[in-house]
């Protein structure tokens, strides 16, 4: 895992912090069978696999939304609040995986092409910066695979936050 540069620029710094966080998303299913990849382990239905296609979501929303690009079809609906976050019995978890890094290439694109500065349209409607939305995503992933530390722990008593080299 690629730590986060002690004197690296901003947007380098950034997009280190944001790779730290997307790689646990990867090694939390590590090692598990469809099955436990997405069985939903507390009350509102949170699995590992719902998570990881919830963040694809939002990678691809974020990142190529924002700034214009094209994107695959996205799991979002105002009519279904939770279509991102739900697998459904079509779904593998190699496919969810494969969206998962599907989004995060096309997120990467945009990070590479762009200065911290670039803006872009938030889905609500305000100019919104692309460091704006690295900070956004830092945090959303977070959040997130704190929410898949325990969610492993609960499926197999995995725990920790990265890989230890």
């Amino acid at each position: 895992m690629k730590d986060v540069p002690f004197l690296g620029d901003e947007k380098e710094s950034l997009k280190a912090s944001l790779d730290r966080h997307r790689d646990v998303v990867l090694w939390k299913l590590e090692g598990l069978d469809d099955e436990r990849a997405r069985r939903r382990m507390t009350p509102s239905g949170t699995s590992l696999l719902g998570l990881t296609k919830h963040l694809a979501a939002m990678e691809y929303f974020w990142f190529c939304h924002t700034f214009g690009r094209e994107t695959e079809p996205v799991p979002l609906d105002d009519d279904d609040p939770e279509m991102d976050l739900r697998v459904e019995a079509d779904e593998t978890a190699e496919g969810i995986i494969a969206f998962y890094e599907r989004a995060r290439a096309g997120a990467d694109a945009v990070i590479d092409e762009l200065d911290v500065e670039a803006t872009g349209t938030a889905w609500f409607g305000p100019e919104v910066s692309l460091r704006w939305v690295l900070i956004h995503m830092i945090e959303e992933t977070a959040r997130h695979t704190g929410h898949m530390d325990v969610v492993r722990e609960l499926l197999d008593g995995t725990t920790g936050d990265h890989v230890r080299d």
